[in-house]
């Protein structure tokens, strides 16, 4: 498999495959392809792993496109302003994502729905309780809003986030949540009541712009009905 990242603001992923190579993703993620690919859609695992998977904000039914020629290529784009993040995954290596940032994959990756134990980083940790695990191996392509920025946290760093901005992470890294200090900052700071708090060792992948943020800016400008 071979592929190519092009583009800026809105970026395609264009995959070469060699017969008898797949890749998997949700319904509907397939932009365009050339003859020699097949697809096969299903709930991937059964029925329960893909009402798990749609509690993480995929879709119920996954498609496989496999390569049935000597070479064929296939093309997938992001549903919003941003970057495709890849990913190699070694055997049993796992990736922690947020929500709907799950791409496309080669076949032999697992993606699954993740659950956060803690109550705090469940309740106030940006994307809720439930997000995705990826586990390799194989390549997994990650879709995320605005631009990237990758931190390779040393054991015992720590890095402070505002929870929305924490795209995806390895399970290495101790997360927490814990409300702002001090009663101006909370509530003139305007930067919401809690942080959270990545420890390593582990990387972890920074999004610029949350969808939740994109999508209260632009509720500024939408019309309203007069009373």
């Amino acid at each position: 498999m071979r592929y190519a990242i092009s583009g800026s603001v809105m970026q395609s992923l264009e995959i070469e495959l060699t017969q008898g190579e797949a890749m998997f993703t949700e319904s509907g993620g397939m932009s365009w392809m050339t003859d020699g690919i097949e697809m096969e859609t299903n709930t991937r695992g059964g029925l329960m792993s893909g009402l798990g998977r749609a509690l993480a904000g995929e879709s119920l039914f996954m498609t496989t496109y496999s390569c049935s020629t000597p070479t064929a290529m296939i093309t997938f784009t992001p549903e919003a302003p941003g970057k495709v993040l890849p990913v190699q995954l070694a055997p049993n290596q796992i990736l922690i994502a947020q929500k709907d940032a799950f791409m496309c994959a080669q076949n032999t990756v697992k993606i699954e729905m993740h659950f956060r134990k803690r109550l705090g980083a469940g309740l106030f940790g940006g994307e809720g309780f439930i997000l995705q695990k990826l586990t390799g191996p194989g390549m997994v392509f990650l879709e995320i809003p605005g631009e990237v920025k990758e931190y390779n946290l040393a054991a015992g760093q720590r890095l402070k986030v505002d929870p929305g901005h924490i795209a995806a992470f390895d399970p290495t890294l101790n997360y927490d949540i814990a409300m702002v200090k001090g009663l101006k900052n909370i509530v003139f700071g305007g930067e919401g009541l809690f942080l959270a708090t990545l420890t390593g060792p582990g990387r972890v992948w920074l999004q610029t712009m949350p969808i939740a943020n994109l999508a209260r800016k632009l509720m500024q400008y939408m019309p309203t009905k007069s009373s």
